[in-house]
């Protein structure tokens, strides 16, 4: 199942790496990755296949979003048929 992460906050350095560093822990491939800096703040968007995740999506979303508090950061997981129907005009 593919999915989108999305990371926003100001630049630090690291942010890829413990980012990927999670993904990679769990089993979760990373299909596609985008980042750019604009000004001051970091923006990332990757796209992710979590079929062979070692946790639920649940807890995956859960150890993002506490990795994103520690580093000040917005990070979030949505199953991509949920972001494009969010997107959808």
């Amino acid at each position: 199942m593919r999915s989108i992460v999305t990371v926003i906050g100001k630049d630090t350095v690291g942010i890829i790496a413990s980012v990927c560093a999670i993904l990679a822990a769990e089993g979760v491939n990373i299909l596609d990755i985008s980042q750019t800096v604009l000004q001051d703040y970091f923006t990332m968007i990757m796209i992710v296949d979590t079929a062979e995740c070692r946790i639920s999506f649940a807890e995956l979303s859960d150890k993002l979003r506490a990795e994103g508090e520690k580093k000040s950061l917005d990070i979030r997981i949505q199953r991509e048929d949920i972001f494009e129907a969010m997107h959808r005009i």
